[in-house]
């Protein structure tokens, strides 16, 4: 069955309108509109002098202070830019042909706070702003984790949604507030009318019961008693369901019937989406969903509550068709996309100063440059916050396994100057006009990608320890996919194959639960997954027995510990 259908696809970095047209086999995509996005800083209630002023430090979450000028900033959500790349993206679609569904996707755990007429009140906060870890702090000061996690299986992480509830009680805005809907559920009801919560993304906040599938009464009665926090989310809906006709002022969305387009419940967390869209053969895999974060696990029927499981800060986020994604969530391109904004800003050409970054520039100059030098930690609190991320990244690097192949060549100098970077295209269009040294940004660039492919490595061998599970390969989706020197050393790495690819998995798995809800695709969620691999052009990476010295020593000198964060 012929059917086109569209993915509003947004990430905590940019967001997309995407129109996929099914011919029964294979999905074809194309973009319609893209558009920026990011946390946008505003000063905060410290400097403005609401709910807090006087107040602006405290302690976080993991036990560090927050410095005045931290608390003094909120980060905030450009919400209705959003919704207008939205609107045009829509636009184009419908000017292309008619639309059979939509489906929306972005990250987890924020939202947006209505009144009691139904109107936004103010920008959704950002997870990067200090408030969450005063929240965070304010709960776990009184309830016990272990009890937490038994119910919401969900690692700790000081911005998920419960803490950020604690968290508004210090704003003024929530006093008006009568409803809560997650990002993908606003833009939702923007377009329906309809307020619902999607079952994939409300298991992100902490407050669903992972067992039970649904909001889980005794964390709604512990916030309304222990912190006068109410219950506001409205009622689940599980992908697959029909939200609701999208009726858009100005557009007439149609489908090939002439009916209104439907809007559907897809799984509306991008890693669910993702994970849907991992085009596996077999239910024995492992998967990195690699952008601004890296979800790092695997694929169960049921969730992992063991007190292993919360000790080694795992999560238990739901999947549609019943699964569970069992995961780590590792820092993932944000930090290398911090540092290429960091330069950018400074003239470099590489990095994207005038709109566009020199991939096969950078590269190549990162897989010349010595491996294994540096390493550093990428479950490291300091490596959330936008801004300052190139000397963050020094700062916290020590040496790794490859210091003594370069101190052995004659190598010394601490910005990793080495002829290799060079020869691979410094110099070469490439100039230093900007100030920022070509040999040492490839030097911070490796130290970024090796570190990635080691948290990756013991983020795999951890989820296979706890779930008791062995994954005969390594799925690697996102916009990670694309980088072939992470591919090839998270193989080195983990010692287990990787499939490179799809870039577009989030999509596709967006797409997917669309064409099932209308009827133009149908079985089981390894059905749909066939229609990832025939769409998808694939490549694999296999392990390096030569290589697995260099990583047995990398992960030895970033030390033991169970926890990843």
């Amino acid at each position: 069955m012929m059917a086109t259908v569209v993915a509003i696809d947004l990430g905590a970095s940019s967001g997309r309108v995407l129109r996929g047209v099914f011919d029964g086999e294979r999905l074809t995509l194309e973009e319609c509109s893209r558009f920026p996005n990011g946390p946008v800083a505003l000063p905060g209630p410290a400097c403005a002098g609401g709910a807090g002023a006087g107040k602006p430090g405290g302690a976080g979450a993991d036990g560090s202070e927050h410095s005045e000028a931290e608390a003094g900033v909120a980060y905030e959500w450009d919400i209705l830019a959003l919704w207008r790349g939205i609107l045009d993206g829509l636009r184009e679609a419908s000017l292309r042909g008619s639309l059979d569904a939509i489906g929306i996707d972005t990250w987890a755990v924020d939202y947006g706070l209505l009144d009691e007429d139904g109107r936004l009140i103010g920008n959704p906060a950002s997870y990067r702003s200090a408030r969450c870890g005063l929240g965070a702090s304010e709960v776990l000061d009184r309830w016990d984790s272990s009890w937490l996690y038994a119910r919401n299986g969900l690692q700790f992480q000081p911005f998920n949604t419960l803490f950020q509830r604690v968290a508004d009680r210090r704003e003024a805005r929530a006093d008006c507030a009568r409803t809560a809907l997650l990002i993908p559920d606003l833009l939702a009801y923007w377009l329906t009318g309809q307020a619902r919560s999607e079952l994939t993304n409300a298991s992100t906040t902490g407050l669903v019961n992972a067992a039970l599938r649904d909001w889980d009464p005794e964390i709604q009665i512990r916030l309304r008693d222990d912190f006068g926090v109410e219950h506001i989310f409205p009622p689940l809906i599980s992908p697959g369901e029909v939200i609701g006709e999208a009726h858009v002022e100005g557009l007439d969305l149609r489908t090939s019937t002439g009916e209104r387009t439907p809007v559907v419940a897809v799984g509306s967390h991008d890693t669910a989406s993702a994970v849907a869209g991992v085009p596996a053969r077999t239910g024995s895999f492992a998967y990195i969903s690699s952008g601004t974060w890296s979800l790092v696990g695997t694929e169960l029927s049921a969730p992992v509550l063991s007190d292993e499981a919360r000790a080694a800060n795992f999560t238990n986020e739901l999947g549609v068709d019943g699964t569970v994604r069992f995961l780590a969530n590792i820092m993932g391109m944000w930090v290398q996309q911090e540092c290429l904004r960091e330069w950018a800003a400074l003239g470099d050409e590489a990095s994207g100063a005038s709109g566009r970054v020199d991939w096969p520039l950078l590269d190549a100059q990162t897989e010349a440059a010595q491996p294994a030098r540096y390493l550093l930690d990428m479950s490291s609190p300091e490596l959330m916050a936008p801004g300052g991320m190139v000397e963050r990244v020094r700062s916290l690097w020590f040496p790794g396994p490859g210091a003594s192949s370069a101190a052995s060549s004659g190598d010394s100098s601490s910005a990793g100057d080495s002829s290799s970077a060079d020869e691979a295209g410094a110099g070469s269009g490439d100039q230093q006009a900007s100030g920022v040294d070509p040999t040492e940004r490839a030097t911070v660039l490796r130290a970024i990608t090796d570190s990635l492919a080691l948290a990756y490595r013991r983020a795999i061998r951890r989820t296979s320890e706890l779930s008791g599970t062995r994954p005969e390969a390594i799925h690697l989706v996102g916009g990670g996919s694309k980088n072939r020197l992470l591919a090839q050393e998270t193989a080195d790495a983990t010692g287990i194959p990787v499939i490179a690819g799809p870039v577009e998995a989030t999509a596709l798995g967006n797409m997917f639960i669309s064409l099932r809800a209308i009827g133009a695709a149908s079985g089981t969620l390894m059905d749909l997954r066939a229609i990832s691999q025939a769409s998808s052009v694939l490549e694999t990476y296999e392990p390096r027995a030569s290589h697995a010295r260099l990583w047995d020593e990398a992960d030895a000198r970033l030390g033991s510990g169970d926890a990843l964060s």
